[in-house]
């Protein structure tokens, strides 16, 4: 994971960088296992509340690796033989490195600059909330390489574009920037620095109460999968939980009285 994806914890907001940047943060082997090794130290990580996913040097992920592209015709898809296997829960080892930031107990926010192709706009996907630069460019490139996207881009994409527009784009691989990709529902805001931007709702998140966070996760993430009965239940359960618990009487009481509030994780 070292010298692919780098995770630096302050203050419960983990900055999480891609740092392969002499290839655009491209998907290779090590790139693939180095997100997954992150998610699985993030997912039990002590005193964390928020995540922040960017990419270093010119941008986020340029996707696949052109040598994994000439490696897929004898080999596969690198570092798997059968991408039908369940390897990650419902997930197999590429899908997991965009479904794993859905799957953490808390927010993650991606932070996209340069260029989020194939794979890589797939992984920007995954996250809770995507920041963008304007002239940064996405696209949905698998059919160019005669593919389809299959790091769970079609149960991404669907939540958050009209399905007309995600199939415009899954069936043309055109480029899109990050005003338009604002438009069609895929980019949360557009800033001139989005890491920075996202660092500071980070912080903003990491000081909510951590118990109410991790409720509102797990609430918007089954509403887009159950009915609207569970997802009632599922409301009043997790209400449930919080009322009277030493978190929630906390966030009362530094509102009371107008101090910063002190939560346990």
């Amino acid at each position: 994971m070292k010298d692919r994806v780098s995770i630096d914890l302050k203050d419960g907001v983990a900055d999480v960088r891609l740092i392969r940047a002499d290839k655009m943060n491209a998907l290779d082997n090590a790139m693939f296992e180095g997100i997954i090794e992150a998610g699985t130290k993030l997912a039990t990580m002590e005193g964390l509340r928020c995540v922040v996913l960017s990419g270093e040097g010119k941008a986020f992920c340029a996707g696949l690796d052109m040598g994994s592209f000439a490696a897929m015709k004898q080999d596969g898809v690198p570092g798997v033989r059968d991408l039908a296997k369940r390897t990650h829960g419902i997930a197999n080892r590429p899908q997991q490195c965009a479904w794993l930031w859905r799957d953490l107990p808390v927010p993650v926010i991606a932070a996209v600059h340069g260029v989020a192709f194939g794979g890589g706009f797939q992984i920007a996907l995954g996250p809770d909330i995507r920041y963008a630069t304007p002239d940064a460019r996405f696209s949905v490139m698998e059919i160019k390489w005669g593919l389809v996207p299959d790091l769970a881009g079609t149960q991404l994409m669907r939540h958050l574009a009209r399905e007309d527009v995600v199939r415009e784009l899954t069936y043309t691989g055109r480029i899109f920037n990050g005003v338009e990709a604002q438009q069609m529902g895929f980019v949360t805001r557009v800033v001139d620095d989005p890491r920075a931007a996202a660092l500071e709702t980070a912080k903003e998140i990491a000081s909510k109460s951590p118990d109410a966070i991790r409720a509102n996760k797990r609430l918007l993430n089954a509403a887009v999968a159950i009915d609207a009965a569970a997802g009632l239940m599922m409301e009043s359960v997790e209400q449930q939980k919080l009322i009277g618990s030493p978190n929630q009487v906390e966030a009362i009481m530094s509102n009371l009285q107008k101090r910063a509030a002190n939560y346990k994780d």
